[in-house]
């Protein structure tokens, strides 16, 4: 039994931290989406562990073996579904695995690859997430009593975001091929969601639409790139 294993096999469960006792391990590259994980976590009693790629991921799993799973479908070395497949099959199975997207056609592409259930971005409050996990645990693992709902949103860290935005400028900045246009549409869209960016969620749902359709992809990507060192500049001028 791993340390991980020890402690949780402890740990219970309460009305007020619904989550004691497991331990999270988030396949996120959002820096930003990461830290609204961090902070529902944090009230709900789970401890949470971050990769940002699958390679990340799979390093991670040959050290210890998480509670619960969140997995991004849209990661910069691959999709997410990839490593859902690979985990619904492993033995002993992880207790949850989720997807997660800011896209709503990921959700049946991770049902199709054996997660358990989806939590779609942003996530809506703190009750929200937490039953996103606690429907798919047994008796055992929930807490006794009723719990409060809890309607307020998750704040992250606007630096979370910045470093986020360099790191598209970055990708922009490096050649941009078919890959890297589906990887940059799925990714701005995703963290706009959570930002409440509509502008920015628009111009990358227009960039995967022009994609689709086989149309030139110049002005789409100039556009999101100006978009993006705006943002920063933004994140600079505060």
């Amino acid at each position: 039994m791993t340390d991980d294993q020890a402690l949780d096999h402890i740990r219970r469960p309460t009305v007020s931290r619904p989550l004691l006792g497991l331990t999270i391990l988030a396949v996120e590259d959002s820096l930003y989406s990461c830290d609204a994980l961090r902070l529902m976590c944090l009230h709900s009693g789970a401890r949470l562990r971050r990769a940002d790629c699958l390679a990340s991921a799979r390093r991670h799993l040959q050290v210890y073996r998480p509670s619960v799973m969140i997995v991004d479908m849209g990661l910069p070395d691959g999709s997410g579904a990839d490593l859902i497949a690979e985990l619904s099959v492993a033995l002993p199975r992880i207790s949850v695995i989720l997807g997660t997207s800011g896209d709503s056609f990921a959700e049946d592409i991770a049902y199709a690859a054996g997660a358990d259930g989806f939590i779609a971005k942003p996530v809506a409050n703190l009750t929200t997430f937490q039953n996103a996990i606690l429907q798919h645990l047994p008796q055992e693992r929930q807490p006794f009593g009723l719990r409060e709902v809890h309607k307020e949103p998750i704040l992250p860290d606007p630096i979370a975001f910045r470093e986020d935005m360099a790191h598209m400028a970055e990708v922009l900045g490096g050649p941009v091929d078919d890959r890297t246009i589906d990887y940059v549409a799925l990714f701005l869209r995703g963290v706009a969601r959570t930002a409440e960016d509509d502008a920015l969620e628009a111009a990358a749902s227009d960039l995967a639409d022009a994609r689709s359709r086989g149309v030139p992809l110049r002005g789409q990507v100039m556009r999101i790139a100006g978009l993006v060192e705006a943002r920063l500049q933004d994140a600079v001028a505060l």
